[in-house]
């Protein structure tokens, strides 16, 4: 694959940290948009440079081959409130209204967008297989990704590719659903949260990133597609594989009123039950590295 010239939003983040270092491992140059560039100034380097939301993005957008967009604040960790309701809005679908038509305004215009989404445009389907051509829901997260992925849709008119990843909950050892669900264990106080039959789709931070990258590689690939592990399993099922892999018991369930008596309407997407099937990358090639639940532990930890 050629040098390409790359701007990521969102890419101080959890995956965009690791989705970062890949690419610049790859040889790529990086433009990090950011609230906070002078936070990073000892990191810039000849093929890596940090801007400022408040910035000029079309002269950016001019110079680059591809844009990354994971900005998006974290769905876990506290109730949501009305206020934390519009942040986790405006962090997607108002980051990603201005990067569109910072595109729209640039002269030359990248030839690829990846705007990732969520799995959470499913909404909660119980044990029903799902894929790419099933229908959104109409919760709260569901109808955030359907805007979301509107908004990215529109650089399509520009002339520009566009895929929305829909991406699952992603495992690695320093952040997100993992590292919550990790904590009880340490103190052998882990174990299954609500009834524990909801399926999660989930994925190694490596498969993730390659994931991410695949469109570069894969020019006929375009709009959505599910970035989640082939074989989702059960809480249940994954809160014995960390029990295995940690060593530790995982009898200690968690109820779901206690959860929704904690968090409210936030502990619904480690409640929901989605079993989400990732048919337009597995038609198209691409290969897992980590399709087994434990062993995907048994890396991470």
């Amino acid at each position: 694959m050629d040098t390409k010239k790359i701007i990521i939003s969102g890419g101080t983040g959890f995956v965009g940290t690791y989705l970062s270092a890949e690419l610049l491992k790859q040889g790529h140059f990086l433009s990090i948009i950011t609230r906070s560039p002078e936070k990073y100034s000892d990191e810039q380097s000849k093929n890596l440079r940090y801007i400022d939301w408040g910035d000029d993005l079309s002269e950016a957008m001019e110079e680059a081959d591809v844009v990354y967009n994971l900005a998006g604040e974290s769905l876990f960790g506290k109730r949501w409130t009305d206020s934390v309701k519009k942040s986790i809005y405006n962090s997607r679908i108002e980051s990603t209204r201005q990067l569109v038509d910072a595109m729209g305004q640039a002269s030359s215009k990248p030839e690829l967008f990846v705007s990732i989404s969520a799995v959470g445009i499913y909404g909660d389907q119980g044990d029903t297989v799902l894929d790419e051509s099933t229908e959104p829901a109409n919760d709260f997260l569901a109808r955030i990704c359907i805007q979301w992925e509107e908004e990215a849709q529109k650089a399509s008119s520009l002339g520009i590719r566009v895929v929305t990843p829909r991406i699952g909950i992603v495992f690695e050892k320093d952040g997100g659903f993992l590292q919550m669900m990790k904590l009880p264990f340490l103190f052998f106080v882990g174990g299954p949260l609500g009834d524990g039959k909801q399926y999660l789709p989930w994925i190694h931070m490596n498969d993730a990133c390659r994931g991410l990258i695949y469109p570069m590689e894969n020019e006929e690939l375009s709009g959505p597609y599910n970035l989640c592990a082939p074989e989702p399993v059960t809480i249940n099922h994954l809160s014995d594989a960390m029990g295995n892999v940690l060593n530790r018991p995982s009898f200690f369930r968690v109820p779901e009123f206690v959860m929704k008596t904690v968090l409210g309407e936030a502990a619904d997407p480690a409640l929901s039950s989605l079993n989400v099937q990732p048919k337009v990358l597995q038609i198209s090639g691409f290969e897992f590295q980590f399709e087994d639940v434990e062993e995907a532990l048994a890396d991470i930890f």
